[in-house]
C-alpha cells in the first residue's frame, strides 16, 4: 500500500526517524571502538553562595581533568587480554558472546573495551611478559591454554601480580576427562605432536569439496546426477558460498546459474527433483550485491551495462520466479541475508 503525503508537508521541516534500538547499537560501536561520544552540553546554573556543589560522578572508565576554565572528560577503557598456545578462536569467541551481554553497559555507563589476542604462546617467559604487561595496563586476563604446566604458570603469576584472570578451558578439559576416564593430551589443536585418523568421514568431505569446486556456476552439467544437492537461483543470489558451505558438511553441491535469455541444462530436470533447491533474494539487496561486485570487476554504472540495474534485478527475479513455480517440488529458499564477501546467516 502506497503512502500518501499531505500537500502541506514541508520537505524542509521533514526530520528522518531513526530506531531508537538502531541509536544504541551505533552508541555502542563507537564506545567500544574508543571515540569520544558528543555529549550535550548543559547550561551552566547559577550558584548561590549557600548553595553546595552537587558531588561528581565517578565512573570507572572515564577520568576528568579540570583547569581554572573547563573541565575535560576522556575515556580510559578497560583491557581484556586473550592468550593462547593454539589459534586464539576459543578465547575470542568466549570473549566476544560475553561481551555481548553487557552492551547496555557500554551505551549507559559509557565505557570502551578492548580486546587483544596472543596466540601461539607456547614459552613461559613470552607468557610472563603479557602478564606483567597486563598488570602495568590494570588488564584481565582470560587464557585458553592446553598445557597444563603453563596454564598453572600464568594463574601463579596473575595471583601474584593482583591481575584478574579466568581460565576458560581448564574447568571444560577436567569436567570432560573426569566423565571420560581419561587424561587430556595438554597439546593445542593443530600442535605437530597430534595425530588425528584419516577417517571415511574425512575423505568424503575432502570429494565433496573437490566435486563441489569443479560444478560451480554450471560447469559440466551432465554430471548433475552425481551430486547430492542442486542449487539453482539467478547471479550473486549465493548460489557458490551456500554451495562451499554444504561441502564441509560433506555434501557434493552443484549450482546452476538462471540467467534470462538462456535455456537451462535439461539435465536439471532429469535428476531427482528431490535434489533440487531454489535461491531468491529481495531485489533491493541483490541489486547492492551486483553493484559491488561490478565496482570490484572495474565497472562502472556509465558504462552500459545492465547487470545492476534495478530494472534488469527485478526482470531476472521474475523469470526465476516463473521456472520455480513451473516446478513446485523445488523448495525456494529467500529468508536470509547477504554478508560482505558472500558470508550467510541463515534464519531457517
Amino acid at each position: 500500500m502506497t503512502p500518501t503525503i499531505s500537500p502541506t508537508t514541508n520537505a524542509t521541516n521533514t526530520k528522518h526517524v531513526t530506531s531508537p534500538q538502531l541509536n544504541r547499537w551505533s552508541i555502542a560501536r563507537s564506545i567500544r571502538s574508543g571515540r569520544k561520544l558528543d555529549r550535550p552540553v548543559q547550561p551552566k546554573q547559577h550558584q548561590t553562595i549557600d548553595q553546595e556543589p552537587e558531588p561528581a560522578v565517578t565512573s570507572p572508565c572515564f577520568s576528568t581533568s579540570s583547569s581554572e576554565n573547563d573541565t575535560e572528560e576522556f575515556v580510559r577503557g578497560k583491557e581484556i587480554y586473550m592468550v593462547s598456545d593454539g589459534s586464539g578462536r576459543t578465547a575470542e569467541h568466549s570473549v566476544t558472546a560475553a561481551l555481548g551481554q553487557f552492551e547496555h553497559f557500554f551505551v549507559d555507563g559509557g565505557c570502551p573495551v578492548y580486546t587483544r589476542l596472543f596466540s601461539g604462546i607456547n614459552d613461559l617467559d613470552r607468557l610472563m611478559e603479557i602478564i606483567m604487561q597486563a598488570a602495568k595496563e590494570d588488564a584481565i586476563l582470560i587464557y585458553t591454554l592446553a598445557d597444563e604446566n603453563l596454564a598453572e604458570s600464568a594463574r601463579r603469576a596473575c595471583k601474584s601480580w593482583g591481575v584478574q584472570s579466568t581460565d576458560v578451558l581448564r574447568p571444560i578439559t577436567d569436567a570432560i576427562a573426569s566423565y571420560l576416564g581419561i587424561s587430556p593430551s595438554g597439546l593445542p589443536r593443530g600442535a605437530p605432536g597430534r595425530r588425528f585418523p584419516l577417517t571415511d568421514t574425512y575423505f568424503k568431505r575432502i570429494d565433496a569439496i573437490e566435486f563441489t569446486i569443479k560444478q560451480d556456476d554450471g560447469a559440466f552439467p551432465q554430471n548433475l546426477h552425481k551430486a547430492d544437492i542442486v542449487v539453482a537461483g539467478v547471479s550473486r543470489s549465493g548460489k557458490s558460498p551456500l554451495s562451499i558451505y554444504l561441502a564441509q558438511k560433506g555434501f557434493k553441491v552443484a549450482n546452476v546459474p538462471i540467467v534470462k535469455g538462456v535455456d537451462l541444462p535439461k539435465t536439471l530436470f532429469e535428476v531427482d527433483q528431490k535434489k533440487v533447491f531454489a535461491l531468491t533474494l529481495n531485489p533491493v539487496m541483490l541489486q547492492t550485491i551486483r553493484l559491488e561486485r561490478a565496482k570490484s570487476l572495474g565497472y562502472h554504472e556509465d558504462e552500459g551495462s545492465d547487470y545492476a540495474e534495478m530494472a534488469h534485478v527485478r526482470e531476472e527475479l521474475e523469470y526465476a520466479y516463473k521456472i520455480f513455480t513451473q516446478n513446485p517440488t523445488w523448495p525456494v529458499i529467500g529468508e536470509y541475508y547477504i554478508l560482505s564477501s558472500n558470508n550467510l546467516t541463515f534464519f531457517f
